[in-house]
């Protein structure tokens, strides 16, 4: 995460992922290949669905959070490569928990991206590694928040 290792990462840290805006032909688009629910594909079915209007899928809502979430670490990454830092191997993710789509999400919206590191814990199987925990939060331009999950990755001690 960041570039960090285990021991750098503290509860709290909090980081701002940066946003995504939600245009309607990215909603559409990614309606079409990923979720086509009617209510993701037309503003006609839109005002007949869930939602009263066309809305982006929550998996595009997710997509979202993860491109800002790897621009910003890549971003941090190649920061501390450039100053010469060792950096340390990021491992995979093995799960997440408490995902929720709290309010739908419009073309149009833009949804600013946070993780906040809640906990962290070297592995007993694998002494070189750990894993940390965090709180993923979006929130739309009204400071609303439209998603959240709590995730975990493996991070190198």
């Amino acid at each position: 995460m960041l570039g960090l290792f285990l021991d750098e990462i503290v509860d709290g840290l909090a980081v701002d992922l940066g946003s995504y805006h939600f245009t309607r032909e990215a909603v559409l688009k990614f309606a079409r290949k990923f979720d086509p629910q009617p209510f993701h594909l037309s503003d006609e079915a839109g005002l007949a669905g869930p939602f009263g209007r066309l809305s982006a899928s929550g998996w595009h809502t997710a997509a979202g959070w993860m491109k800002c979430y790897v621009t910003t670490n890549e971003a941090a990454r190649a920061k501390l490569r450039a100053a010469g830092k060792r950096l340390p191997e990021v491992g995979p993710s093995p799960g997440f928990t408490n995902l929720k789509w709290l309010k739908p999400v419009y073309p149009g919206d833009v949804v600013g991206y946070r993780c906040t590191v809640t906990s962290k814990r070297e592995l007993a199987s694998r002494p070189q590694w750990g894993l940390v925990f965090s709180l993923n939060e979006g929130f739309n331009q009204h400071e609303e928040l439209v998603y959240s999950f709590e995730g975990k990755v493996m991070n190198a001690c």
